[in-house]
C-alpha cells in the first residue's frame, strides 16, 4: 500500500471514528439534559408541596401561653414542616397591607383572632391527609376552625402526576431513540471491518477474540464522548447557575455527580452493548451477504 493510500485509510478511521463519538456525544448530551430536567422538575414539585399548609384558627379565648404550647407540640408532629404562630395584631397588620386600608378604624374592633400557619412535609401535602389532620386538630378544645385550600391541592398534585408521567414517557422513548442510534452509528463503524472480521474466522480466530477488540474501541468511544457529554452538561449548569441564581437546588452537585456517573455508565452500556450485537452480526452472516447493508 502507497503512503497516500495508508493516509487516506488512516484519515477515513479518524473520520469514522470522531463521527461516532460526536454521535454519542449528542445522545448522551440529550439524556444528561433530561436527566436535569427531570431532576429540577422533581424539586421544583418538593418545593411546591413544602408550601402547602393549613391555618389554625384559635377560639378568642384561648391565650397566648396555650397557642405557644400547641405550636411547639406541631413543630415534633411528622406531617409538620415548619409553624408560624400570628397574633392578632400580626394578623390585622397583614389584612391591613393586603386592603390597603385601615379596616380597625372603620369597625373599631379587630375582629380577627390568633392563629397558627403550618407547613406540611411533603409526603402528607395531599388532600387525604389535610382531612385526617383537620379532623385531629379539631378534637382540640382551643382549636375554633382549620382553613386550607382543598381546590389548589386538588389541582396541583393532579398537574404534578400528569408532568411527571409526560416527563417519564418522553425519557423512555428517548432512551429508546438513543439506543438506536447509537447502534445504528456503532453498526456503520464496523461495517467497514467485515471483510477483516471475515478473514480473522477463515483463519480461524475465535469469536470472543474478534469481538474483544471492538467492544473495547466501542467501551473507548462511549467513555469519551461521556465525558464530553458531561463538559456539556456543566458549561449548561455554570451558565444557568449565573443566569438564574434563584433556580432551586442549583447548587446540588452531589446530585450532578450523580447525573454524570450515570451518563458515563449509559455511555459504556449504550456502546458496548451495540458493539457486541454489531460484531456479533457479522460473525454470523454469510459471505455473500457481506456487500449489503
Amino acid at each position: 500500500m502507497t503512503k497516500h493510500a495508508e493516509k487516506l485509510t488512516l484519515g477515513r478511521l479518524r473520520t469514522a471514528y470522531a463521527t461516532t463519538v460526536v454521535s454519542i456525544t449528542l445522545v448522551l448530551f440529550m439524556l444528561g439534559l433530561l436527566g436535569l430536567i427531570l431532576f429540577y422538575a422533581s424539586q421544583i414539585s418538593t418545593h411546591l408541596k413544602e408550601n402547602i399548609g393549613f391555618m389554625v384558627i384559635m377560639k378568642p379565648e384561648v391565650n397566648e401561653a396555650r397557642i405557644i404550647q400547641l405550636q411547639k407540640q406541631l413543630e415534633v408532629a411528622d406531617f409538620v414542616k415548619s409553624s408560624d404562630y400570628v397574633t392578632k395584631e400580626e394578623a390585622a397588620a397583614q389584612m391591613k397591607d393586603y386592603l390597603g386600608e385601615d379596616f380597625i378604624s372603620f369597625l373599631g374592633v379587630n375582629p380577627l383572632l390568633p392563629s397558627i400557619n403550618v407547613k406540611l412535609n411533603v409526603r402528607y401535602a395531599n388532600n387525604d391527609s389535610l382531612k385526617a389532620i383537620t379532623a385531629r386538630m379539631m378534637t382540640n378544645p382551643s382549636v375554633k376552625e382549620v382553613l386550607y385550600q382543598k381546590t389548589l391541592v386538588q389541582e396541583l398534585n393532579a398537574n404534578i402526576t400528569l408532568i411527571t408521567g409526560i416527563l417519564l414517557g418522553f425519557s423512555l422513548l428517548l432512551l429508546v431513540i438513543a439506543y438506536a442510534l447509537i447502534s445504528n452509528t456503532i453498526r456503520l463503524a464496523v461495517y467497514s471491518h467485515r471483510f477483516l472480521i471475515r478473514s480473522m474466522l477463515l483463519v480461524g480466530a475465535t469469536s470472543h477474540f474478534i469481538r474483544k477488540p471492538f467492544v473495547l474501541k466501542g467501551l473507548a468511544q462511549g467513555a469519551v464522548a461521556a465525558v464530553i457529554a458531561i463538559s456539556m452538561l456543566t458549561a449548561l449548569m455554570i451558565m444557568l447557575r449565573n443566569e438564574v441564581p434563584d433556580l432551586i437546588a442549583l447548587d446540588d452537585w452531589v446530585a450532578f455527580i450523580l447525573l454524570a456517573l450515570a451518563v458515563i455508565f449509559a455511555g459504556l452500556l449504550l456502546a458496548g452493548i451495540s458493539t457486541i450485537l454489531a460484531v456479533h452480526r457479522y460473525i454470523r452472516m454469510k459471505v455473500d451477504e457481506l456487500y449489503y447493508f
